[in-house]
């Protein structure tokens, strides 16, 4: 019964470190000779679910020349062990003399004095070319905020309606802010009351995730791995009034156990918009 008891309590520790990962690391990341510096910093926007790891790199002087990648891995519970491997290139702004490398993560966490870290070793080749890049180092740290934007992940088709998109210039009102205690979140949007033909688009943190969608009984939903001290604001943008002005919605929004039910009105005249935040227990 003992030997039991040990091991779900370590499964569940196990479980519970996987699902802190989500977060911002950054520290630097070493390249042999041959590199174009010998040290970089490097921050990872990590989102991770269960085992499965994804999210933005970015390998940087400083903030105005730096290479961004998305990644995508996994984690192993047992042995602390993450393996990231970036496989598109998002942006590149370096000098003409240097070269992107996409590159392989294998870390560790460990966590000492309170101070979590991956720290481990990487290995690429040239984005181009395709000739291997001279190695190097990572030590990374979790920190409270980034020095980048947030990705909101978005659908390719959107993206391309999105850069062609002009909406009519208006206000935006918020409705209410939320503090959520889990980086999973849940939002449903349905029509609020009688269902009377409103359409709505819908934009997170100014990237276009739902556009003309009809406003019925059952849910638009969208889900979002939110970062720690991480804002979000969700706008709703009216298309039409439907038959009974103004367009209204309910919004709901689940995060764990918590639900919040939200009503929101926009017009030809405004928006309705929605802030929340992550802010992790005991941070």
């Amino acid at each position: 019964m003992r030997i039991i008891l040990f091991s779900a309590a370590l499964f569940l520790n196990l479980v519970s470190l996987a699902q802190d990962l989500t977060g911002i690391w950054r520290g630097t990341l070493t390249q042999e000779t041959g590199g174009c510096f010998p040290i970089y910093n490097l921050e990872i926007q990590l989102n991770s679910s269960g085992n499965t790891m994804q999210g933005s790199s970015y390998d940087f002087y400083d903030r105005s020349r730096f290479v961004k990648h998305h990644f995508n891995g996994r984690y192993n519970l047992q042995t602390r062990r993450m393996v990231l491997i970036e496989d598109q290139v998002l942006q590149v702004n370096i000098p003409t003399d240097c070269v992107p490398c996409t590159k392989t993560y294998d870390l560790t966490w460990s966590k000492e004095n309170g101070r979590e870290a991956l720290t481990g070793e990487w290995k690429g080749f040239e984005s181009d070319s395709k000739k291997t890049c001279p190695p190097g180092k990572i030590t990374l740290y979790r920190v409270p905020t980034t020095d980048f934007p947030i990705d909101i992940e978005q659908p390719a088709e959107l993206a391309r309606i999105q850069h062609n998109l002009k909406l009519a210039q208006r206000e935006t009102e918020v409705v209410t802010t939320l503090s959520l205690d889990t980086s999973t979140i849940r939002l449903d949007i349905y029509d609020n009351a009688e269902i009377d033909n409103d359409t709505v688009t819908i934009f997170l943190n100014d990237k276009l995730l739902l556009y003309r969608q009809r406003l019925t009984d059952k849910p638009l939903t969208l889900e979002v791995k939110a970062f720690p001290q991480t804002d979000y604001e969700l706008v709703m943008y009216a298309d039409n009034l439907g038959s009974i002005p103004p367009n209204t919605a309910l919004l709901l929004v689940t995060a764990g156990r918590r639900r919040h039910e939200l009503r929101l009105s926009a017009s030809d005249k405004k928006n309705a918009a929605v802030r929340f935040r992550y802010e992790p227990r005991g941070k």
